[in-house]
C-alpha cells in the first residue's frame, strides 16, 4: 500500500513552487495505538507530507522522467503537533535543480498558522541507470500515480478538460 499523505493541491506553478493541503482525520491507522487517549499526527508524517509536496514539484519540473527519491532531510523543525480535526498546508519552493538533485525549503502551517520548516533534498535516479539495484522503471511517478496527477490538472484547468 502506498500512503499519500496530501489530500490536494490548491497552488502549482511548474518548476518554482506548490501548496498541498491535509485535512487530519481520526480515521486515518497512524493513530491506532499511537498514543492513546492523546492522538498526534508523528512528525515525521508531517515531514512526508512535505516531501511529497516537494518532490511531486520537482518531478513535474522535470516531466516526470526520473525517479525523484528523498535524499537527505536538511532541517525540520515544529512548534505544534496536529491533531485530528486540523489541516495542515504544505508551501513548498524549489531553491535549485539541476539532472542529479534538487533541493527545497517548506513552510508547514496548522490552520493557518506557521508551526514548522522543512528543508529536503531531493536525488533523480534515471530510469535506465541501475543505481543501488533500483528497478529500472519508473517506480515512484507511476501510471497510477500519472492518471490521478493528470485528472487534477484538469480538475485545475476546465479548458484542458475540453480536449
Amino acid at each position: 500500500m502506498r500512503w499519500i499523505w496530501i489530500d490536494r493541491f490548491t497552488e502549482f506553478v511548474s518548476g518554482s513552487h506548490g501548496t498541498a493541503i491535509k485535512n487530519v482525520t481520526l480515521a486515518e491507522e497512524q493513530f491506532v495505538g499511537h498514543l492513546p487517549g492523546y492522538p498526534v499526527m508523528p512528525p515525521s508524517l508531517v515531514i512526508e507530507g512535505m516531501a511529497q509536496t516537494a518532490g511531486i514539484l520537482v518531478g513535474e519540473a522535470r516531466g516526470f522522467k526520473e525517479n525523484v527519491i528523498l535524499a537527505k532531510i536538511r532541517a525540520a523543525r515544529f512548534s505544534d503537533y496536529a491533531v485530528p480535526g486540523d489541516q495542515l498546508r504544505y508551501e513548498a519552493r524549489i531553491d535549485s535543480i539541476d539532472e542529479r538533485a534538487a533541493a527545497t525549503t517548506g513552510e508547514v502551517f496548522l490552520n493557518d498558522r506557521s508551526i514548522g520548516s522543512v528543508n529536503l533534498m531531493f536525488s533523480h535516479v534515471n530510469q535506465s541507470s541501475s543505481a543501488a539495484g533500483l528497478p529500472t522503471h519508473n517506480f515512484v511517478f507511476t501510471e497510477q500515480f500519472m492518471r490521478l496527477f493528470e485528472a487534477i490538472q484538469r480538475a485545475r484547468d476546465p479548458e484542458t478538460s475540453e480536449s
